[in-house]
């Protein structure tokens, strides 16, 4: 991966294969099978805290039943159908705000179109992120859907609240759960990340952003981001403390020897 100055390091570093998904073995291991058997569910939920992969892991899953040459189940990203889909112009693929899009008139018209088959792709994919947002009355015009599909259709739902999903819908659907990321899998990953950035940083200052991220990978990511405007030769811990909003170590030890 190469470094962007106009693109944020998470975006960046958005991993486009099953391989590059950082630790959720209990989701990528699953969806990696069913690409290469071919046999997957035509609706999927995805839950779990912000940050821990479910809408990169559901773009992968996306290119990944569409992709015209697969390696052990992973897209190849580099045919037709995966370079359209990463560059955002493959129709097929629809990624959809459910935050904004919450209305029943919106899921009305999106269960209107997806009758018609695909244009490129061998399956339209809905993405669904943050289903939890949806009014009532747009998840029974969903679950009419989900209830009896077209047999090129997929949906995806993600929500960071599955408790809000209701049952009709969760069972109609097979349910992955993704765990918060270790502080393990964080540091190792951003060490990766500085190193390609020529980022000098204490192993400390990872340990402390993961600390400080609470198993939301994105979230390790956008402040190690925020620490290259630092300024410094090596980033340090209480660098990394200022830049987060808390008390350095430095100054609560001179607060104690003053005290």
């Amino acid at each position: 991966m190469a470094e962007s100055d106009n693109l944020a390091l998470y975006r960046l570093w958005r991993p486009q294969t099953f391989s590059e998904m950082v630790a959720q073995e209990q989701v990528v291991f699953p969806l990696r099978q069913s690409v290469i058997t071919g046999k997957f569910s035509h609706a999927l939920l995805l839950s779990g805290t912000r940050g821990t992969g479910k809408t990169s892991l559901a773009k992968i899953f996306a290119k990944a039943i569409n992709c015209l040459d697969p390696h052990e189940g992973d897209p190849c990203n580099a045919c037709e159908i995966c370079l359209a889909a990463n560059d955002g112009s493959l129709m097929d693929i629809n990624e959809i705000d459910a935050a904004s899009h919450n209305s029943v008139d919106h899921i009305r018209r999106l269960t209107e179109e997806i009758i018609f088959t695909p244009v490129r792709a061998k399956y339209k994919v809905y993405i669904i992120d943050e289903v939890h947002m949806l009014s009532q009355g747009a998840f029974n015009a969903l679950l009419k859907t989900l209830e009896e599909p077209p047999s090129h259709a997929v949906f995806i739902m993600a929500t960071t609240e599955p408790h809000r999903i209701p049952a009709t819908i969760i069972s109609r659907s097979q349910h992955f759960q993704f765990r918060r990321i270790s502080q393990e899998e964080m540091v190792k990953r951003m060490r990766e990340i500085a190193s390609s950035i020529d980022l000098a940083i204490e192993d400390e200052a990872l340990e402390v952003i993961a600390l400080l991220s609470g198993g939301a990978l994105r979230d390790a990511i956008s402040l190690l981001d925020q620490t290259r405007q630092a300024g410094a030769e090596v980033i340090s811990r209480d660098q990394v403390l200022q830049l987060a909003g808390r008390v350095p170590d430095q100054f609560l030890s001179e607060t104690a020897q003053a005290m």
